[in-house]
């Protein structure tokens, strides 16, 4: 093992470095936020330009890109230095917003979206790395907290906001309105982050970034078969796996080869950085992949209105703000995030076992208990993952290490809708009662729901029930799987500021 020195924070000034955590916290609330807003719009867009099979592209293109992405940023950001990688990323982003609002087809508006997550993929990556100079290790505990409050707002707020934009000033008002906060962040960051200019020549791996794009690409497209080509197993769906899985092997023998690879291999001889990206994975499915979910399963089984489905998303919310908040501040205190892992992985497991003996008739105040636990288990283990790694992984790696994070978490939240979407499908699907008053229960809203026969009412809410038994099921077996990488985790212990960190040393020197 090697003693290394934890680097000192990029700027000593605390007025200064919470005025640039600020711009930072702005230009991820303005990245995050994008996927939300537009969804309570999209019924607007499709009304103005057609193309309803192209729908849910508007959603895709953007996640799609914005995952590709995140590990190249990462990468530029060790090689280049975080400034101007940042300030690129938003760039890229707000021009593609300025794109998108003054769009002319449906064609036009999705190519847009791809080229605003190549800048919002970089966003999130960067501000994760910046803030790893900006902070030493037991203070970006809590300053990771308020990140992962922000990337909750705005998956809170973005609904409400996007619906209530398109009403008053027209659908295109919810990209428009990027363009000026892109450029006052663009200004901030320019004059108040300094530049740290890396102590290496940069040599880029494109082979290694293009790889990776395509292995990620296909990974997505793979899990949204169902939707794109009509069944989750197609021979179109197949020919995705098949290049997805020769890309990724091409991938690996391209990063043992290259100087300065996208995502060094050796991090993954480190067992923590391999278990915290396997937590990372189960996170994001049980967390991201879920929201839509528990959204449908309160409608359907609670008979509940959209807006008082909502309203119990407040509770889960909370648990969440509790969870992350009180977390960042004691892992800022004690140096030990591993018990937060394990905490957070087994409230989840317990939410979900619950939940999956729910039932039509079971009491509101009972679920909304549930969800709220639910809550704080996402929260307490919000920003492990990331500060485990940017711990685990020497600093010249940091922005990778950080990058492969941030997609493993969004790999798991596509891939996990997916399965989802497959087994309430097929729940659904062996339903062989017809229930008076119901052509196609798949087709069936919350209004035409709340406007059925009491009995119909019923029986409808049992069949989801019933349906959503094994999606919990399975939520819950992600959270153990999740439980036990935590456990595997070394009890570590983060550096104070001017400490030395305990580095392993490269196998090739170890070895002599």
């Amino acid at each position: 093992m090697d003693m290394q020195l934890a680097p000192a924070p990029l700027v000593t000034d605390p007025r200064r470095r919470l005025i640039l955590f600020f711009f930072l916290m702005t230009a991820m609330f303005m990245a995050t936020l994008d996927n939300q807003i537009v969804s309570t719009a999209l019924p607007t867009i499709v009304g103005e330009f057609g193309h309803l099979e192209r729908f849910g592209w508007i959603g895709s293109a953007y996640l799609l890109s914005l995952s590709a992405v995140m590990p190249v940023y990462g990468k530029l950001g060790d090689l280049f230095g975080r400034k101007y990688v940042m300030m690129a990323a938003i760039t890229i982003f707000t021009v593609g917003s300025a794109v998108c609002g003054l769009a002319i087809s449906m064609n036009t508006l999705i190519a847009a979206r791809v080229l605003q997550g190549l800048g919002g993929g970089g966003i999130m990556v960067s501000i994760f790395a910046v803030n790893a100079d900006l902070f030493e290790p037991r203070e970006r505990a809590r300053y990771q907290s308020y990140s992962s409050l922000v990337l909750m707002a705005s998956g809170a707020i973005g609904p409400v906001l996007g619906g209530t934009m398109s009403d008053l000033f027209g659908w295109r008002s919810i990209f428009l309105v990027n363009v000026p906060i892109g450029f006052i962040v663009l200004t901030g960051l320019a004059f108040m982050l300094p530049y740290r200019k890396p102590h290496r020549r940069p040599k880029i791996d494109y082979a290694g970034a293009l790889l990776l794009a395509l292995t990620t690409t296909s990974i997505v497209l793979a899990t949204d078969s169902s939707e794109l080509f009509g069944a989750l197993v197609s021979p179109e769906s197949i020919g995705i796996v098949a290049f997805g899985v020769v890309c990724a092997v091409a991938w690996v023998f391209t990063e043992r080869r290259a100087p300065e690879p996208i995502v060094p291999l050796q991090l993954f001889r480190n067992s923590t950085f391999s278990l915290l990206l396997v937590i990372s994975v189960m996170g994001g499915a049980i967390a991201i992949g879920m929201v839509n979910y528990l959204a449908l399963f309160l409608q359907t089984t609670t008979g509940l209105s959209p807006s008082a489905a909502g309203l119990l998303f407040i509770l889960l919310t909370g648990g969440l703000v509790c969870g992350s908040l009180s977390a960042g501040r004691i892992i800022s205190k004690t140096g030990r995030y591993k018990p937060f892992a394990i905490a957070s992985l087994s409230c989840s497991a317990v939410a979900f076992a619950l939940m999956s003996q729910i039932h039509a008739g079971t009491p509101i105040a009972f679920i909304g208990a549930i969800m709220m636990l639910h809550g704080i288990g996402i929260g307490l283990a919000q920003q492990v993952p990331v500060i485990g790694v940017q711990n685990a992984a020497p600093a010249r790696d940091v922005g990778a290490a950080t990058g492969s994070v941030t997609l493993s978490r969004m790999g798991g939240a596509s891939i996990a809708i997916s399965i989802y979407g497959a087994i309430i499908a097929s729940g659904l699907g062996k339903v062989g009662v017809s229930i008076p008053g119901v052509a196609d229960i798949e087709q069936l809203t919350p209004k035409m729901m709340a406007s059925l026969p009491e009995a119909s009412r019923q029986a409808v809410a049992d069949i989801y029930a019933a349906a959503f038994s094994p999606l919990f099921m399975t939520s819950c077996a992600i959270a153990l799987i999740g439980l036990t990488a935590a456990f595997m985790l070394k009890p570590v212990q983060l550096p104070r500021a001017g400490e030395t960190k305990m580095t392993p040393k490269p196998a090739a020197e170890a070895a002599e």
